[in-house]
């Protein structure tokens, strides 16, 4: 029964529903909420290099992130290189507070990347402008939603479009 399992999670890890990229992330503790939302919906997770914060064994025991060995990381030393090893028959879309596309207009199929920018200074500009951006509405005087939250809305809205639930 073990190996049942083991191999049912092998093939979803190699062909996962969803990909989440986080551009050089500072917070360690969106960081961990957004690696816990992909293990529970076994979707991979690529951050981009440099993190603003370290993903050592010591560091993730501190924080708490004993789930850390369920999520499928993949680490990209910088945007090039994620590029570089990312499947050309998925789309990349981005998400930015800085358009008014929402993200309900677009349109996801299995292994497509999400691409999500840092928390203080979101994407860069020229990272913007190669590929479709979408945002989530924010109707209230905040200037944005938290990362981690963010994300959480998204994934499963796909998820959902994509008929996982």
């Amino acid at each position: 029964m073990t190996r049942d399992i083991a191999a049912i999670r092998h093939r979803i890890l190699e062909n996962p529903s969803l990909q989440v990229v986080l551009y050089q992330p500072e917070i360690p503790a969106n960081t961990g909420n957004i690696a816990r939302l992909c293990g529970a919906a076994e979707i991979r997770l690529h951050l981009i290099h440099p993190l603003g914060f370290r993903v050592d064994d010591r560091h993730l025991k501190r924080a708490g992130l004993d789930y850390w060995h369920e999520v499928d990381v993949r680490h990209h030393a910088s945007f090039e290189t994620f590029l570089a090893v990312m499947d050309v028959s998925r789309k990349l879309l981005a998400f930015t507070r800085h358009v008014s596309t929402p993200y309900t207009d677009a349109t996801v199929a299995r292994g497509d990347y999400l691409l999500f920018g840092q928390e203080t200074k979101g994407l860069p500009a020229a990272i913007r402008e190669l590929y479709p951006c979408y945002a989530v509405p924010i109707w209230g005087r905040v200037r944005s939603l938290n990362l981690s939250t963010t994300v959480g809305i998204v994934v499963y809205h796909y998820l959902h479009q994509m008929g996982r639930f």
